[in-house]
């Protein structure tokens, strides 16, 4: 069954494969999406290691030249999606891209390929190198508003958390009255109940708008956007992703470098308490528009672990969240707490599990110590990506897929996880004696 399996996952992946790069699921999406690529890099690298590290490189090819790293690539055109690069209009030279960024997991996952590889491949490291650290220059200079090292994302698709309930306040203010009519191609491929409203598509266009009447000026942007969001998905990744970069900078003897991302992480772990929400019990995102904490626990609230940050009491509250959730869902991580008045199953990141948030709070627990639960979070993705056949997300409820079919980084995550699943046990660790 598990060999099935894997080249049912193998398949997947070579068939997204588009000469180079993958494609998260056919028709669908159709193009080259940033941190889709990152993670499905982990997947390659159990078969084919060359064709990982391409992955990366050539998402990079499309860097921007101050360093951002857009969300999507266009390497050609297709007319069934929307919005494309006709609507985002960057005029970016020899570019066609988004214009807008997404979670910066690539230093982390640069940094796995590093160490797992052969002595051969740190050449491959040492290339994508300043490459990342141009990216994560470019969060410091622009998505740092308050100089407390935590990431302001200016639209919902960067978090990559499109339609989470803690972007249903933010995104009340803003204007649609210029959106005019369009046609969502999304709709032909998915069922409307697994989307986001046309009234939250409405909203995500404006600010599309906004960005390319402005030229997609940067400071105009951060200033003035009409989305502006400290987001603890986005700040706990990008904290995670310094601590990475910095140990390649240090295998790379780079000892400015080495200063600049260890200020960063310093001013990250102390920042990050910004964020925490003392009714909650947990990091929540932060609405700068409005001056208030979205109250909402999301699946990223849990990326503390895999940013090891948070004292020991804020890790026991947790924690204990999460023994909550797992007493309530039949599979862990589902996106949005099942005792939220917004949660539902089946609906985009507002209830389904998704398997790339999943993993890295997985790998964060078992990190920091809390190995049966960050056990159970991997065994419960493996679980739900075998029950649900790798669709794009599932329900933590029955298991069942989500979203789109055949998707790449679920087979990806279970191709990585997969292979190291003799060392995920539930039975309680010898306690010393």
């Amino acid at each position: 069954m598990k060999h099935e399996l894997a080249t049912s996952a193998k398949q997947i992946l070579l068939s997204n494969d588009r000469n180079g790069y993958t494609v998260p699921t056919d028709g669908l999406y159709p193009y080259q999406w940033n941190w889709d690529s990152v993670f499905v890099a982990l997947g390659f690298a159990q078969f084919d290691r060359d064709r990982a590290w391409r992955e990366i490189e050539i998402l990079f090819e499309s860097q921007w030249d101050n360093g951002m790293q857009p969300h999507i690539i266009f390497h050609q055109v297709d007319p069934n999606y929307f919005p494309g690069p006709s609507v985002w209009q960057t005029n970016q030279p020899n570019k066609h891209t988004s214009g807008i960024t997404q979670p910066p997991v690539a230093a982390s996952i640069v940094r796995q390929l590093w160490e797992s590889g052969e002595a051969s491949e740190q050449a491959r490291m040492e290339a994508l190198y300043p490459k990342l650290m141009a990216w994560h220059d470019w969060f410091a200079t622009y998505r740092d508003p308050m100089d407390n090292g935590l990431v302001m994302t200016t639209h919902p698709w960067e978090t990559g958390r499109d339609n989470s309930p803690e972007w249903d306040l933010p995104m009340s203010g803003v204007d649609t009255s210029q959106v005019g009519e369009y046609s969502r191609r999304d709709l032909n491929q998915v069922d409307q109940s697994m989307r986001p409203t046309h009234e939250q598509y409405d909203q995500y266009l404006a600010m599309v708008f906004f960005g390319r009447d402005c030229g997609w000026d940067q400071d105009e942007i951060v200033k003035n956007g009409p989305f502006r969001v400290l987001d603890v998905g986005m700040s706990l990744i990008l904290l995670r992703a310094n601590q990475d970069l910095l140990a390649m900078a240090r295998a790379l003897g780079f000892e400015e470098d080495c200063k600049k991302l260890q200020a960063r992480i310093t001013k990250t772990q102390i920042g990050i308490d910004f964020l925490w929400n003392e009714n909650i019990g947990a990091y929540c995102s932060y609405d700068l528009i409005a001056q208030r904490s979205s109250d909402s626990l999301s699946n990223a609230s849990f990326l503390a672990f895999y940013a090891d940050v948070g004292s020991p009491l804020q890790r026991q509250k947790l924690t204990q969240h999460l023994l909550r959730i797992k007493d309530t869902v039949s599979y862990l991580l589902p996106s949005c707490d099942p005792a939220s008045e917004h949660y539902n199953h089946i609906l985009y990141w507002r209830g389904p599990i998704w398997a790339v948030v999943s993993y890295m709070v997985g790998l964060g627990l078992i990190e920091q110590g809390e190995t049966k639960l960050g056990n159970q979070v991997m065994l419960d993705t493996m679980a739900v990506i075998e029950a649900g056949n790798f669709y794009e997300s599932f329900s933590p409820d029955t298991g069942e897929g989500t979203g789109g079919k055949q998707f790449s980084w679920s087979a990806a995550i279970w191709l990585h996880l997969n292979a190291q699943r003799d060392t995920f046990t539930l039975k309680d660790e010898p306690k010393a004696k």
